[in-house]
């Protein structure tokens, strides 16, 4: 499931149509980096397409993820204000949907409600990342099922009221025909 469904599931309509105002498509050719590990950065990007290699030089540049379109990307610095730890680039030719990072600090500061759903949905999935890394390191004793410690999917146990999840699809899947609606636009 999409990363950014957690996102788009705690937006408002109106938190929503700021997103889709303040955003810019940017494209990123094959081998560019789209963040590079020490580097600050000063945005977050929701991948709408193509696929993103995530290494570590600590581990010899040796590819530790790959992401795809739903993906959010940069969440961790903007939160944290520290530079990334890992270099994301482009394996083939993808477009983010690129949030200024100052765009979103004003915002954030001037937009009370937005901000609560925004850091909701921050603390959301980057809870779950890491009970997804716990489960798989082996230490998920007590954590759920069995069938949520085995799955692949990693999103087992992420609990969303099914509205908030069918208009988080419906954004995704908007975002996503505007992006092709730009493509043959050009």
């Amino acid at each position: 499931m999409e990363k950014a469904l957690y996102l788009l599931a705690e937006l408002s309509e109106r938190d929503f149509d700021w997103f889709v105002q303040s955003g810019e498509l940017v494209q990123i050719s094959p081998g560019q980096a789209l963040i590079q590990e020490g580097s600050s950065i000063n945005a977050i990007y929701l991948v709408l397409e193509g696929t993103l290699a995530v290494t570590v030089s600590a581990l010899k540049d040796h590819e530790i993820a790959r992401l795809s379109a739903g993906e959010v990307v940069g969440e961790m610095s903007f939160v944290d204000e520290r530079a990334p730890s890992a270099t994301v680039s482009a394996l083939d030719v993808v477009r983010v949907w690129k949030i200024p990072r100052i765009r979103l600090m004003q915002k954030l500061s001037n937009d009370r409600s937005f901000a609560a759903n925004f850091y909701q949905a921050i603390a959301i999935w980057l809870s779950h990342r890491l009970r997804g890394t716990i489960s798989r390191w082996g230490y998920a004793y007590g954590y759920g099922k069995e069938d949520e410690l085995n799955s692949t999917d990693g999103d087992a146990g992420w609990v969303q009221s099914s509205d908030s999840l069918e208009i988080a699809r419906i954004r995704l899947d908007w975002l996503f025909s505007r992006l092709k609606d730009v493509k043959d636009n050009c």
